[in-house]
């Protein structure tokens, strides 16, 4: 019997009408509900549309490729406890059961092996098997399980945590493999099939439909992830995501989730994606990354209203880095990526991808709109070095409002922060509830552009501030904690708020 709770629920039907009560207004209405029936037109394609497809041939075809990856590694033991009790609230007269007589030293933590488990599936026959990198992270040792109960030790021939994808490679021969499809093609609302361990129940399917696609998560810049509604826990990850044409679109990756389980929402990783990481893998033995040199930020519509657009869409650049490809491409602070490559950009999460995934040393046309006009400029995509990140900065909750903001000269810390001689001014104070306040503006900010403005003293702004527009959101740059991001305020009409 498990530990778990299992309710069940049973569908009540209503109580037995005794047949006198059924009058004869009763019977008529019966029987116009059958003439009203018999009426109406049949749909066989409406009927058919509703039917959930049959994934028995899909699971039969499929299920040989996919496998059970093992994992184990040594940790540091803990020093023995009671269960569930805190070390500090163990009762002293019981401790030297647990830590040794009274006197002794403390028994030294052994090392212990830990194990885990995950899902993959064999991309060749000669014995490559793709999976995600968290699954085997930190391995000693990666033991792949087969359909046919083989379990071959297997090598980790490199792994990209950036978009957590790993290449294995067992030594066999004549291995099934999957078939690849083209994640590209993908629709949402059309129906995945997902084949895997949840929780080590080998060759586990459940299926779904894509609920989104190019889904931006924190923290995982250069995935676009496929969001489907397909049942997905511990022990699914690195295992494949199916069309209904039996070929995989995706590996499912990760799911939210408040509980740890499964809540209807899982992510995978789309297959062209995974095969361009995996070939770099297989011949490079690391990931090679397309670099611009920018740090973009999405927008709300007052700020892109600041930047003359018309609606809150694209990368806003919030920074170039001085000798990067974007600064000799001739982007700049302030201009608005609507497309990459001919690849449009919705919103700031969608560009990381793009460029990550372009070849190095291609020269891309990159759609920008600068100061409320559109214009196309020529890009040599660089590679990024691992030390260099592609900044992606959430937007900012800015609201209307006046200026109400003490402003200072840079300190000399503050100039090297900021890596500039001249220019920019220090945030002192912020009065509570103005409009400073209201754009996002904090004490210690450094304040380097006002209405698209360099700032370049506290008298000088003070003069935008005066000739700038009233009731209108304007964009402000500001460096706070070494990184720089646009926020949107709004200086009031004559007559609003304090002054």
């Amino acid at each position: 019997m498990s530990d778990q709770t299992s309710i069940r629920t049973r569908a009540r039907w209503p109580a037995r009408v005794p047949a006198r009560a059924v009058g004869a207004s009763a019977m008529a209405l019966v029987l116009a509900f059958f003439a009203l029936s018999s009426a109406l037109p049949t749909s066989s394609t409406a009927a058919t549309s509703l039917t959930v497809p049959n994934f028995e041939a899909m699971v039969e075809q499929n299920r040989m490729a996919v496998v059970n990856v093992r994992t184990t590694r040594e940790v540091q033991g803990a020093a023995m406890q009671f269960p569930g009790i805190p070390e500090d609230e163990i009762p002293d007269f019981l401790r030297r059961f647990f830590r040794g007589a009274p006197g002794q030293e403390a028994p030294v933590p052994q090392p212990r092996q830990a194990t885990g488990i995950g899902s993959g599936f064999i991309i060749s026959d000669d014995g490559y098997v793709m999976t995600n990198a968290h699954v085997v992270r930190d391995a000693d040792e990666v033991i792949v399980g087969l359909s046919d109960r083989r379990e071959l030790p297997a090598k980790v021939v490199g792994s990209d945590a950036e978009t957590d994808i790993a290449l294995l490679k067992v030594d066999a021969k004549d291995l099934p493999a999957v078939e690849l499809g083209d994640s590209d093609d993908l629709r949402v609302g059309q129906w995945v099939l997902a084949i895997g361990a949840p929780f080590g129940l080998e060759y586990s399917a459940t299926q779904g439909i894509v609920s989104a696609l190019s889904r931006s998560l924190p923290d995982d810049s250069y995935v676009p992830f496929i969001q489907t509604d397909v049942a997905v826990n511990p022990g699914n990850s690195g295992g494949p995501l199916f069309d209904l044409d039996g070929k995989v679109v995706g590996i499912n990756s990760q799911i939210f989730s408040r509980t740890g389980g499964y809540m209807g929402l899982s992510f995978a990783i789309p297959i062209n994606l995974a095969t361009q990481i995996a070939d770099q893998l297989r011949t490079e033995g690391y990931v090679k990354r397309g670099w611009l040199g920018v740090a973009i930020q999405d927008m709300d519509q007052a700020l892109a209203e600041s930047f003359g657009l018309d609606r809150s869409h694209g990368a806003l650049v919030a920074s170039v880095n001085e000798g990067s490809p974007a600064a000799e491409g001739g982007l700049q602070a302030g201009d608005v990526i609507v497309s990459f490559n001919g690849r449009k950009v919705n919103q700031s999460g969608e560009l990381p991808p793009l460029v990550g995934s372009t070849p190095t040393g291609k020269e891309v046309p990159v759609e920008i709109v600068r100061d409320g006009e559109t214009m196309t400029l020529q890009v040599t995509v660089g590679e990024r070095a691992p030390e260099q990140r592609q900044a992606n900065l959430p937007a900012s909750d800015s609201q209307g409002g006046g200026l109400g903001a003490v402003v200072g000269p840079l300190s000399p810390e503050q100039r090297e922060a900021i890596g500039q001689e001249q220019g920019g001014v220090a945030i002192q104070q912020v009065a509570p509830g103005g409009p400073a306040a209201q754009a996002g503006l904090q004490p210690n900010d450094i304040l380097l552009s006002f209405n698209r403005k360099q700032v370049e003293s506290p008298e000088q702004l003070a003069k935008l501030v005066k000739d700038a527009p009233r009731g209108k959101a304007i964009a402000v740059l500001v460096q706070r904690d070494e990184q720089p991001q646009f926020l949107s305020l709004t200086i009031p009409e004559k007559g609003e708020g304090k002054g």
